[in-house]
């Protein structure tokens, strides 16, 4: 399982001002542990977070590794890299993308002030691999 600047990885930090609920406002920019990945996280099918890639460092500029060929040539700079983030306990629960391997991932996300978790997890949350990526300008 690879996990690069996605995380693929698990929870969601810092409540935007006025806003409050279990987990926190995942809502921002956010730079992966590795910095090579910037994404913007914002609210998306009710009320759920979905989170697209502003900026890639050090990789193709197109989805080379998606397992739909049709895909491959598309940029990754627009891609979603979180899907279906929904509010589940402390955190949300929802789809990770790592661009890296093609692969799509089983994924938690915890906010906690200007960090946020992912975790990525195969196996029904069995085996999971996680990141704590910082809050970008």
């Amino acid at each position: 399982m690879r996990f690069t600047s996605i995380v693929v990885a698990g929870a969601v930090a810092a409540a935007l001002a006025g806003t409050a609920f279990a987990g926190g406002d995942p809502s921002g920019t956010w730079m992966s542990e590795s910095g090579k990945t910037r994404v913007r996280i914002a609210a998306c099918g009710g009320d759920g977070y979905c989170g697209t890639i502003l900026a890639v460092m050090g990789a193709a500029a197109t989805d080379v590794n998606n397992p739909d060929a049709a895909k491959r040539s598309r940029a990754l700079v627009g891609s979603l890299l979180i899907n279906r983030m929904r509010p589940d306990g402390d955190g949300f629960k929802g789809e990770l993308y790592d661009y890296t391997s093609g692969k799509t991932y089983t994924g938690k996300m915890t906010a906690n002030g200007d960090k946020l978790d992912l975790a990525g997890c195969i196996l029904a949350g069995l085996i999971c691999r996680s990141e704590t990526w910082s809050r970008s300008n």
